[in-house]
């Protein structure tokens, strides 16, 4: 008929001379892949299907027609999540023949969504506002950073540029601060589990204040575990104030959104973990100028008021001393008109018997009594000669 042969350079397995279904789905196969190269196909997602093996498997379709594909576990590892169905892909891919099903199919080894952030957008979406839900992502809740740290934890890379940037700053700005390295892959498989256990880690380290999480600048892939939901978790169940350093200045990660604060660069971290200690003795040099100001400005104040005080006070006793000298003056002179020495001089005397009785009635004068007479200028002895009491 004039048309392609692809069998007749291998002959049949069977004497009837007659091809087996596995002999034509082998060599289908074989001038399948022999005659394609990787292809980028552009199709919509339906089916997906996930197996505990990681392997996924799906239908790419347009408004013509559908191939099924495959995507093993050591291809589709490299991506946060699997496309969902509806989302229109580029998949880079080896075509091929399923033998078991005669099926023709795409051995996927690329997947890129064509919509802007593609897969690595969804899943961080989907992480968002999981934590949002939960109120992980609420202003309220951040805390304050001690504004004197005395030991940090740093969370990161003990092989990093993000912990020598930080070590610099700090032994600059604050040296007497202690570090405490917790080490733990930043990227690559597995690198979410050791930043969690890691993270976990910092909870029970005694005396800790604050704690710095994150790893130097680097692609999409590189950054992305620190866009784990479960990373971001383990950071916001942090017992001390977080600080959250991930990427460069205009990379921002789930950990930054919970994180208490968030921190450009590693560098960055360290400078709103410490005080600067020029700044601070400036500040002290500062608040001593003005303390002294105000202890002499003070002293001078209160040496006024006291001299005010003290005349005031002089003042007041003066007063109250001439008051009372006025008052013992007339209390004096009434005493003096009083006084029974007065009443003597004008030629009274006062008897009294030997016990010093003084005698007022002359019933007491009884005949032979002894007793004296007390005139002005002294004492007169006398006896009773006769009494008519």
């Amino acid at each position: 008929m004039g048309g392609l042969d692809l069998f007749s350079s291998i002959p049949p397995a069977s004497p009837e001379g007659a091809w087996t279904v596995a002999q034509v789905t082998r060599r289908a196969r074989q001038l399948i892949e022999a005659g394609f190269d990787r292809i980028w196909v552009r199709g919509e997602v339906t089916g997906l299907k996930t197996y505990r093996s990681g392997h996924w498997y799906f239908t790419l379709r347009d408004a013509q027609a559908q191939i099924r594909c495959v995507m093993w576990r050591s291809d589709n590892q490299r991506l946060p999540a699997p496309p969902e169905d509806g989302m229109e892909v580029f998949v880079e891919a080896r075509p091929t023949v399923w033998e078991e099903r005669a099926e023709f199919r795409l051995t996927v080894k690329e997947l890129i969504p064509t919509a802007e952030g593609g897969l690595w957008q969804l899943q961080l979406e989907r992480a968002k506002a999981a934590l949002e839900k939960d109120g992980l992502l609420d202003p309220a809740r951040k805390r304050p950073l001690p504004r004197y740290a005395r030991r940090i934890a740093v969370v990161t890379s003990p092989d990093g540029a993000a912990l020598r940037d930080i070590v610099s700053v700090i032994e600059r700005r604050w040296p007497s601060t202690e570090l405490w390295v917790v080490a733990t892959r930043v990227q690559g498989e597995g690198a979410e589990g050791d930043i969690c256990a890691a993270l976990a880690m910092v909870n029970r380290l005694p005396g800790v204040d604050l704690a710095i999480v994150g790893r130097g600048g680097g692609s999409r892939e590189d950054l992305w575990a620190f866009n784990s939901e479960r990373v971001a978790r383990a950071v916001a169940a942090v017992q001390v104030p977080t600080i959250s350093a991930v990427g460069h200045e205009t990379d921002v990660a789930l950990t930054d959104l919970v994180a208490d604060v968030r921190a450009p660069t590693p560098s960055a971290a360290a400078e709103a973990a410490v005080p600067d200690r020029e700044a601070v003795w400036q500040t002290v040099a500062t608040l001593a100028r003005r303390l002294g100001r105000s202890l002499t400005s003070q002293t001078e104040l209160g040496r006024e008021r006291l001299e005010r005080t003290a005349d005031r006070l002089t003042g007041a006793m003066q007063v109250q001393l001439e008051r009372r000298t006025s008052a013992l003056e007339r209390l004096g002179a009434r005493l003096e008109a009083l006084s029974p020495l007065h009443v003597l001089e004008r030629g009274y005397a006062v008897a009294r018997d030997e016990a010093g009785r003084v005698l007022k009635r002359a019933a007491q004068f009884r005949e032979g009594l002894p007793f004296r007479l007390t005139l002005a200028d002294g004492d007169v002895r006398a006896r009773t000669l006769e009494s008519d009491g």
